[in-house]
This record gives structure tokens, C-alpha cells and sequence, in this order.
């Protein structure tokens, strides 16, 4: 599968877009362990058009991440425009507009999920990225629709195409399932094989295990499969995947000892990108995943959240024994 010119081999693993997750620490971890593809969480285009630091903060990125993508989000079709020509100013490999956030906070606005209520808003706004990008190819990541009755994702994907955007990824629910029941990989297949549909089609939705992407994979025919929540405190999901694809074999799952080293290194890699400070709290959200099912992982991870320093931290992982008892 390519995208534009950048390539990501045979059905490739994308880690999706998480807001207050998928920073660069996260997704540097993410990428040692087999991800083709990774973005940024998505960053408000009103916040980058007024220079604001935290958005800014957030396109940063390392080499190693690379092919990576910068995720913009907002419903002015002149916001979207000069975020555009900011986020191609860091040099990323591509620029992908989220269409697809439930969130009220963000759908109020115009925004996210919003636009599918508004396909000429859509449309336009997409052309202002699309022209603004240049050669810097641009994506797409929405859902279904916004409810049952507005469900024209194969409408949107032809619309997208003629537009220029390179790729579409789809979570597999409308905006007012939110993340409740079932993602509806039907759609995928019906818009996989959309007469004159021929951009990459990325499935995104209930992915997490090695057996759920190939299955999406089989049962979908999408291009690519895109991981969310089951690659948080478990970036081996990647590689697991990866194998399974290739040989029909599952790996074993990560010991303790890899699970704790791989978590003690994201620390590290977050204090050096966030500051101490912000750098141990934002980790804060990956503890109790790594630790899930770990005899005695509760109590760590209740010591752990009582700390405010790096190091601290560092000596509880990585000393850490499964019969411990804490006081």
C-alpha cells in the first residue's frame, strides 16, 4: 500500500491518532515494535494558526518515527488553511484532517464528526488543506456518518478522491454510536468496493489483537488496518500482528520483565520530550495497560501515581516483583 510516494508495504499497521496518547514518546515505542505508520495526536488549527506553544509542542517529532503524519483539526475553512501551511513547515510526511471526533466539546465547534453534517463544508475545507499542503500528501480520517440515517461514507470517499486527499481511513461506527456497540466492518467492505474508488481504504475500529486486524483484513479487503486503543500499554501488538499475518503463528505475549523495561523507557523518552513535570503526568494514562492482569499491578500503579519525579518511578518498575507486597 502507498501513499503518495511514501511506502508502507503489504497490508501495514497504522497507531492511530489518540488525543493526550499518541505523542512522540508513545509513538517512538510504537515504531520500534512494528507500526508502518504513525500521526500525532490532532491538534486544534485554531491553537496553531495563534502560534499557541502546546500545539505547536505537539508536531514535534523524532527521525525514527518517520513515515509520520500531523493530524489537524477545526471547522474554519480559513483555520484549517493556515494550519496547513504551518504543519508543512515541520516537514512531516503527510497532513491528515480528522473528521471523525465524537466529542461534544470538539463537534460544537464545527468540528470533527460535526462535518459530516455538512458535506459542502466538508468539501471545501478539504480543498483549502489539500491546495495548502503543496506536494505533502494529505488524509483523511472520519466515520460512517453522523447517525444511521446519514450514513453516505462512499459518497464521501469519491468526494475526498476527487479532491486529492491520497487516503481515507474510516472507524467503523457513526458519530452518535460514539464508541458503543459493535464497529460495523460491513461499511469497510462496501466501501472498499465503491465503483471508481481507488485511494487506500484503512479500517479502524475493535483492532485489538493480532486475530481482529486479520480478520478486518479478510473480511473487509481494506488496504490497511488502523490501531487505537489496543496498542495503549501494549505496543507489541504490532509485531504479534505482523507475525500473524505472515505465518498464521502467535507470538507469546511480553514477560513482566519486557512489559516494565518498555514502560520504564517510555518514561524515560517522556520526561526528555515533555520535562519532568508534564513527562511523568502524561504517563500516567499507560500505567494501568501495561500493568493490566500483572498479580499485584493495582498497588503499583497506586505507588506509582503517588510520585511527581522520574526516578522514583523508574525504581518501582524496574525493581518491581510480582509477589511483592506493598505496605
Amino acid at each position: 500500500m502507498n501513499i503518495q510516494n511514501i511506502k508502507l508495504g503489504k497490508q501495514p499497521l497504522l497507531l492511530a491518532p489518540m488525543e493526550d496518547v499518541s505523542d512522540s514518546p508513545f509513538r517512538q515505542i510504537c515504531k520500534q515494535k512494528g507500526a508502518n505508520l504513525v500521526y500525532t495526536e490532532f491538534i486544534s488549527s485554531e491553537a496553531i494558526i495563534r502560534d499557541s506553544d502546546i500545539a505547536l509542542h505537539k508536531m514535534h517529532f523524532e527521525e525514527i518515527e518517520r513515515p509520520f503524519g500531523i493530524q489537524i483539526f477545526g471547522g474554519r475553512e480559513e483555520a484549517m488553511e493556515g494550519a496547513t501551511k504551518v504543519a508543512k513547515a515541520n516537514n512531516p510526511d503527510l497532513i491528515d484532517i480528522n473528521y471523525g471526533c465524537p466529542v461534544y466539546k470538539i463537534v460544537k465547534k464545527g468540528a470533527g464528526s460535526a462535518c459530516l453534517k455538512d458535506l459542502d463544508m466538508m468539501e471545501r475545507m478539504t480543498g483549502s488543506v489539500v491546495d495548502a499542503a503543496g506536494d505533502i500528501p494529505v488524509t483523511v480520517k472520519t466515520r460512517l456518518g453522523w447517525d444511521d440515517q446519514t450514513i453516505r461514507i462512499e459518497e464521501v470517499g469519491l468526494m475526498l478522491q476527487r479532491l486529492g486527499v491520497k487516503a481515507l481511513t474510516v472507524h467503523a461506527r457513526t458519530r452518535c454510536q460514539k464508541y458503543k456497540g459493535d464497529a460495523r466492518w460491513e461499511w469497510l467492505k462496501k466501501l472498499k468496493n465503491t465503483p471508481g474508488l481507488e485511494i487506500p481504504i484503512i479500517g479502524n475500529g475493535d483492532v485489538n489483537s493480532p486475530e481482529s486486524a486479520k480478520r478486518m483484513f479478510d473480511e473487509t479487503g481494506v488496504d490497511g488496518v488502523m490501531i487505537g486503543r489496543g496498542a495503549i500499554g501494549n505496543p507489541w501488538i504490532f509485531e504479534q500482528t505482523r507475525h500473524y499475518l505472515e505465518t498464521g503463528e502467535l507470538l507469546p505475549d511480553p514477560t513482566l520483565q519486557q512489559r516494565l523495561e518498555v514502560c520504564a523507557e517510555q518514561l524515560r523518552l517522556s520526561v526528555a520530550h515533555h520535562g519532568e513535570t508534564y513527562g511523568v503526568i502524561i504517563m500516567k494514562k499507560h500505567y494501568g495497560q501495561y500493568l493490566k492482569g500483572v498479580r499485584n499491578g493495582k498497588k503499583l500503579r497506586n505507588a506509582i501515581m503517588q510520585e511527581k519525579q522520574m526516578m522514583p518511578v523508574l525504581e518501582l518498575l524496574l525493581n518491581f516483583r510480582e509477589e511483592e507486597v506493598f505496605a
